[in-house]
C-alpha cells in the first residue's frame, strides 16, 4: 500500500494529511488547497472553493475518508449514502466529482444524469432498471427533475422504481447510491410517494446546500 497521505497531480505532491504508516490523519486545510488545484484541472481556471461552501465539503470529506467522529458529530452515518441537496448551480455534481479523489484507493462511483436513465427506459425497457439492481457505485444526479419514462405507451415512475431497488442492495451489500437534487422533502414525497421517500430517509444522509447560496453558473 502506498502513502494515502500525498496524492501527485502533474509532477507535483501533494500532502492531505499525516501517515503513521498504519492510520491516516486526514488535514481539512491542506485537503481544500489539493481540491483548489483538482478543480481548476478538471472545470477550468475559473474554478474556486468558496468559502461559504467549506461547511458542506467538510461534511462529503468527512464522509469520504469514514472519519467516524468527525461524522457523527456531523449527524451523518457513514455507513448511509449521501443526498446532496441545494439550489440550481450551487455546485452539488461538482462536489461530489471532487471529493472522490481525495481517496483513489476506493472505488469511484459514477455520476449519471436521471434524466439519462429515463431516456435510457424508454428505448430499452426494463433492461434499464435490472441493470441498476445487479450493483455498482452511482451518483444519481438531478433526481426528482426527471420525466417520467414511457415504454409501450405505459408511463412509467423510473427512478422511483430504481430507488426501491437499490434500497435492497443498500441493506445486503456495500454498493454506494449517492443523488443530488434540487427539491425538498416534501417535493420528493410528492414525487415519488411515501414508499420510497421512507426507504431514502433510511438509505441516506441528507446534506444541504442554503436556500440563498448562489448560482456558480452565471
Amino acid at each position: 500500500m502506498g502513502n494515502p497521505s500525498k496524492i501527485i497531480e502533474g509532477g507535483i505532491e501533494y500532502s492531505i494529511g499525516r501517515f503513521n504508516g498504519i492510520k491516516m490523519f486526514y488535514d481539512f486545510e491542506k485537503i481544500l488547497i489539493y481540491l483548489d488545484f483538482k478543480g481548476k484541472l478538471l472545470f477550468g481556471p475559473d474554478f474556486q472553493i468558496h468559502k461559504r461552501d467549506e461547511p458542506i465539503i467538510l461534511k462529503l470529506c468527512n464522509y469520504m475518508v469514514q472519519d467516524i467522529k468527525s461524522c457523527q458529530k456531523h449527524d451523518i452515518d457513514p455507513q448511509k449514502n449521501i443526498l446532496l441537496s441545494g439550489p440550481v448551480g450551487c455546485g452539488k455534481t461538482t462536489l461530489l466529482k471532487l471529493v472522490q479523489f481525495i481517496v483513489p484507493h476506493q472505488r469511484p462511483f459514477e455520476i449519471i444524469p436521471c434524466r439519462n436513465i429515463v431516456f435510457g427506459f424508454n428505448n430499452l425497457g426494463f433492461k434499464i432498471i435490472e441493470d441498476y439492481e445487479k450493483g455498482g457505485n452511482y451518483c444519481f444526479d438531478d433526481l426528482g427533475l426527471e420525466p417520467l419514462g414511457s415504454h409501450y405507451g405505459r408511463d412509467f415512475n423510473v427512478m422511483g422504481e430504481i430507488l426501491i431497488s437499490r434500497y435492497e442492495l443498500f441493506l445486503t451489500s456495500k454498493f454506494k447510491t449517492h443523488a443530488t437534487t434540487n427539491l425538498m422533502s416534501e417535493e420528493l414525497e410528492e414525487r415519488y410517494g411515501e414508499r420510497v421517500r421512507s426507504r431514502m430517509r433510511k438509505m441516506f444522509n441528507l446534506i444541504s446546500f442554503d436556500l440563498t447560496s448562489e448560482d456558480k453558473r452565471k
